[in-house]
């Protein structure tokens, strides 16, 4: 299997909550919308789907 390298941003995985869930109707704050972020970054990892590098 190839391996690909990416960069995930967790500001941009904000960005990402905050269109789709005012699309849904719903106004996050910006603290929420960066604890999402968090907690999603924090999923990729538990599934090994992505590794944190270390700078």
């Amino acid at each position: 299997m190839k391996e690909i390298e990416f960069v995930i941003d967790t500001e941009e995985i904000a960005e990402f909550f905050y269109r789709e869930l005012t699309a849904r109707g719903y106004i996050p704050g910006e603290d929420e919308l960066f604890e999402l972020a968090d907690i999603t970054f924090d999923y990729l990892l538990s599934k090994c789907l992505i590794e944190e590098e270390q700078d």
